[in-house]
């Protein structure tokens, strides 16, 4: 690689008694409506701002079964949102992690762009159900009021015969909510959107915030495609219920135009081949790091990178927010092997303009196994035992 620089209150859970006329031996399965909302565990949404962190510290030790939330610093959006020292985090953006591995966890929240959703449980509530043998999985759904369908985000690519291949109907009152009709085997159905779905969002932009009539010409005005997010009836009720607005964050992704590429390079006797170069994006003025001048025949090229990749990550580690010297350090610290994701310019656009990280639905990213080039595996699993994140 050549490198030139351009231009907490405390509660007690209820105390559950096994009758055995009634045959309940599982404390999770006498929870139920009447059970003292304090006791259940509470959802966290956090926002954040371009450059920013969330404010809070997530950690994994040998004797938790779960993630701790520590470090919560003052005026963060942690702190905003009511998350205190000492919770254990259930999910991370509807998706159950107790049993999940920490680096996975920590990239999930680091990849998120700047929306966070977080069920928690408080310290104490939490030692007393693992000590009691609650099942924290069902916990967590007895606290949503039952199982909630995720939102799907969708891209549609018009076809000659029959457009998007979708129709809009509002529902009638209740303004900002809207039915999609599809045709069977159209460029909708193709791309994951069924029949009675609720249409959330268009392109970015949450569809409560636009008129019907808007909408309606948006999806027939010959546009080549749009980006939908959308989500079954029941399930949209459900999220209504807990308050919780629908985002991309918490959506699967169904056909989507762009995806990051994970590289694995090794180092030749002229180096990776490729220059890292920082610039300006000419619309946005942003400043990213972009892979430049790929040598011909080199480790760079033999692994698939493409002068103009725009540099995510280095060896599973998020670097579009840091300073060009040090993401040199990191490739340099590497040795003779680095792994590289990238996507495209307009990739990066695309994911941006949702408000997600291009790193989010990228899955070996989320699932790299967290070894540092030149650790040892005994080095690998402590850490993967006892882990700390700054998120």
């Amino acid at each position: 690689m050549r490198s030139i620089s351009g231009s907490q209150d405390v509660i007690e859970l209820p105390r559950f008694t096994f009758n055995p006329k009634e045959g309940i031996d599982n404390p999770a399965l006498v929870i139920n409506d009447d059970l003292d909302h304090d006791h259940l565990p509470k959802l966290y949404q956090l926002r954040r701002v371009e450059g920013q962190n969330f404010g809070f510290n997530l950690r994994k030790t040998m004797d938790s079964p779960g993630f701790e939330v520590t470090d919560v610093a003052s005026w963060s959006p942690a702190e905003h949102s009511g998350l205190k020292e000492g919770d254990r985090v259930l999910e991370v953006n509807e998706e159950f992690v107790v049993n999940v591995d920490f680096f996975r966890v920590a990239r999930k929240i680091q990849s998120c762009g700047l929306h966070l959703v977080l069920l928690v449980l408080r310290r104490d509530d939490y030692d007393q159900a693992v000590c009691m043998g609650v099942d924290l999985q069902m916990l967590a759904t007895a606290s949503k009021g039952g199982p909630c369908s995720r939102p799907r985000l969708c891209h549609i690519s018009q076809s000659p015969q029959c457009g998007l291949g979708m129709a809009l109907t509002s529902v009638e009152g209740h303004k900002g909510q809207h039915i999609l009709s599809i045709v069977t085997d159209g460029p909708a159905e193709t791309a994951g959107v069924t029949s009675g779905d609720r249409l959330v969002w268009i392109n970015g932009v949450a569809t409560s915030t636009l008129k019907h009539s808007f909408l309606n010409k948006s999806l027939k005005k010959g546009v080549d495609s749009v980006t939908v997010l959308v989500v079954d009836g029941e399930s949209q009720s459900c999220y209504a219920r807990r308050k919780m607005p629908i985002m991309p964050v918490l959506a699967e992704p169904c056909c989507l135009p762009h995806s990051a590429k994970t590289m694995h390079l090794v180092k030749g006797p002229d180096g990776f081949g490729f220059l890292l170069r920082q610039e300006k994006l000419p619309l946005t003025q942003q400043t990213v790091h972009l892979l430049r001048e790929v040598d011909e025949g080199s480790p760079a090229e033999d692994a698939g990178v493409e002068d103009g990749d725009l540099l995510l990550a280095v060896n599973g580690e998020p670097v579009e927010s840091m300073e060009h010297e040090d993401i040199v350090k990191i490739i340099r610290k590497s040795g003779d092997r680095v792994s590289l994701t990238t996507i495209s310019i307009p990739g990066r656009g695309f994911f941006r303009q949702l408000g997600i990280s291009p790193l989010f639905f990228h899955h070996e990213f989320i699932h790299q196994d967290g070894c540092v080039p030149g650790q040892t595996g005994a080095q690998t699993t402590q850490l993967q035992r006892v882990g700390n994140a700054l998120l």
